[in-house]
């Protein structure tokens, strides 16, 4: 079987499950691999709308591969991999292996489509960024989250948690989780805003799925701009500033002429009918 299963569910909504069950979805190389071909798919894709990620089994994603025995640079059958083997000295490879997992959580943030998170077990370590890095997350109740690696020694700081976690959840409460690497479950994640819903088990996806919807609904470039307009006003220096990239989102966006086939099918009363990409 694949390491990552790719369903479109409905028309532009793609389902990706991590497809390593028996390890908990664990970031080994083939499975960090096919990843990242999936998500390079989808981004070339002006068909996909939204992407829906949940893990195959009992867990989300339960981070870096601790227990496989494997390296993530060590398998030469993989892209990954083969780009590693090119890298000299532990240091080099060490960092090296480390910026591809990390970018492959640059590459969800940064995606055109929004990435809903169906979180339906242990989403840990690498797992608990990877959750993070999706822009919507929902929960069942078997769902645990947990910035782990300063118990394994390490900083928790680690594949954008420093950066995701304080901006979702508030610095202070970053700051304790992350002090402590703490695993909390479903319930808390909700208290503390880090999902929105828990919903019962096996039901996560479908929950995804509704929202999903209610995004692919919408036009598609819109979609794309709110998505990346919103997180880079998060980080703009000042309101000005913000209020600066707004506008000329906005300016751009009804240049397409989508505002003006939203007022005409509301005074026809049909559906809008949205150009493509």
């Amino acid at each position: 079987m694949p390491d990552v299963l790719s369903e479109e569910l409905e028309p532009g909504i793609v389902l990706l499950t991590l497809n390593r069950p028996e390890r908990r979805n664990a970031l080994g190389p083939a499975l960090l691999d096919a990843l990242h071909r999936a998500f390079d798919g989808i981004a070339a894709d002006p068909a996909a709308r939204v992407v829906i990620v949940t893990g195959a089994g009992d867990g989300f994603c339960s981070g870096a591969d601790m227990k496989g025995g494997v390296d993530i640079g060590d398998d030469p059958s993989t892209a990954t991999g083969g780009l590693l083997r090119q890298v000299q000295g532990e240091v080099a490879r060490t960092l090296a292996a480390q910026e591809l997992m990390a970018s492959l959580f640059e590459r969800v943030h940064r995606l055109r489509q929004p990435v809903i998170a169906a979180v339906n077990g242990a989403a840990v370590g690498g797992g608990f960024a990877f959750a993070l890095a999706c822009d919507i997350r929902y929960a069942s109740p078997a769902a645990r989250f947990g910035a782990v690696f300063i118990t394994r020694g390490v900083s928790a700081c680690d594949m954008g948690t420093s950066y995701l976690l304080p901006r979702l959840v508030g610095a202070s409460r970053a700051a304790e989780l992350m002090l402590t690497g703490r695993v909390f479950g479903a319930a808390e994640a909700k208290e503390m805003g880090l999902v929105l819903e828990v919903v019962d088990d096996g039901a996560v996806v479908g929950r995804a799925l509704e929202t999903a919807r209610l995004i692919a609904a919408n036009p598609p470039l819109a979609v794309w701009m709110t998505k990346e307009t919103m997180w880079q006003t998060i980080d703009a220096p000042s309101f000005r500033h913000a209020l600066d990239m707004e506008n000329r989102t906005q300016v751009m966006c009804t240049a397409t002429g989508e505002l003006s086939e939203a007022f005409a099918a509301f005074r026809e009363g049909r559906p809008a009918r949205w150009k493509p990409l």
